[in-house]
Order: structure tokens, then sequence, then C-alpha cells
């Protein structure tokens, strides 16, 4: 047998169209008659447990990754032709462990796509162990809230003040939050600018 799938790390800032080149991937295997497996963690609820939403308003069900699924148990059963995951930055490294296998042991691609670092400007736990593992990395890239520059940070605010400490996931706020540059990021403009 020859292998050829790849595991898959598709990243960048909020508001770069993750979700929608998920939704879109999923489409085109499935227009041509392909079998496609789609994965969320279960802490992302947004838009509902088991959902994968573009800000765009495109959604579709999703296999909520549960602390306990056994992931590659899952595609084994079912063996699709590709699978995709959203918001990987906050899937458990033993998950993505299982997905690297699902690549190895079943030759079946699998994309995932989500942020790189969170307000603090470190990698989540999903993202660090999605970027030892993956075979093909690529950055999505968008531009900064302020500015033309390329967005590399996300900045969370608090009472509409830059705060670089605290709670790390907080979903369903995501007006609290900006993709931005890093000149941003050092210096956002204040209230008024």
């Amino acid at each position: 047998m020859i292998f050829t799938a790849k595991l898959y790390f598709k990243y960048g800032q909020m508001n770069a169209s993750k979700s929608i080149l998920l939704l879109t991937t999923a489409h085109n295997y499935e227009k041509s008659g392909k079998k496609v497996m789609v994965f969320t963690p279960e802490i992302d609820i947004r838009f509902g447990k088991g959902k994968v939403t573009s800000r765009v308003g495109v959604s579709r069900d999703a296999i909520p990754i549960q602390p306990k699924t056994d992931v590659y148990s899952l595609i084994e059963e079912n063996m699709p032709d590709c699978v995709l995951v959203d918001e990987i930055q906050f899937v458990d490294p033993i998950h993505i462990q299982q997905l690297a296998e699902v690549v190895d042991r079943l030759n079946i691609p699998v994309i995932c796509y989500g942020l790189l670092k969170d307000f603090r400007n470190q990698l989540f736990k999903g993202s660090q162990a999605i970027l030892c593992m993956a075979d093909k990395i690529e950055e999505i890239k968008t531009v900064c809230s302020y500015c033309n520059r390329k967005a590399t940070h996300i900045l969370k605010f608090k009472d509409g003040i830059p705060v670089y400490t605290g709670k790390v996931i907080e979903l369903g706020i995501e007006d609290v939050y900006k993709s931005v540059c890093r000149q941003h990021y050092k210096n956002p403009p204040t209230r008024g600018e």
C-alpha cells in the first residue's frame, strides 16, 4: 500500500475564514461523491453542540470530540475519504495523536483548522501538539483590525481596555477579541482613536 495521506494544520487568527474553508472542503469532497467526517471539540458550543458554523452563516453538524472520545476508532469504523477538524486548538493532545494514527495507519487525510496562539501570545495545548505532529502547516492570513498589516496576534478587551492575563477560553464573546498585528498588540489604539 502506498501511503499518500497527510496530517494538515491550517491556522489563522480570528476572522481568517477557517470554518468556511473547512465547510467548503467538506462540500467539495461530498460533491465528488466522497465521504467526509467532520469533528469539533465539545467545548465549542457557540453555535450549538456539534456544529461547525462560519460567521457568514453556513453551518453543518459535526461529531463533538469529548475527553473520552476514541477518534481513531470512530474513523476506522466509518472509513471516510477525508477527516476535517474545526477549532483544533481546543482538542486534547491524545486526540491529535489519534488523528496522526488515522493518517499513518488508515491512509486517510486529516485537515485541522484552528488558532495558533491565545490572547496572551502563548500556544494553545492543541496547537502545540499538532505543530509537532503535522506533515504540512499552512497559514490562513487576515488583516489587522486597525491597519492593513497581517494580523498575527489576538487582542482581548475587558470593559474596552486591552488585557493580557486572565481566563484563556471564553467562548461566545467574540466581540471582546480582535485580530491585530504585532504593533497594535503592543500598542492598541485608545478609546476614541
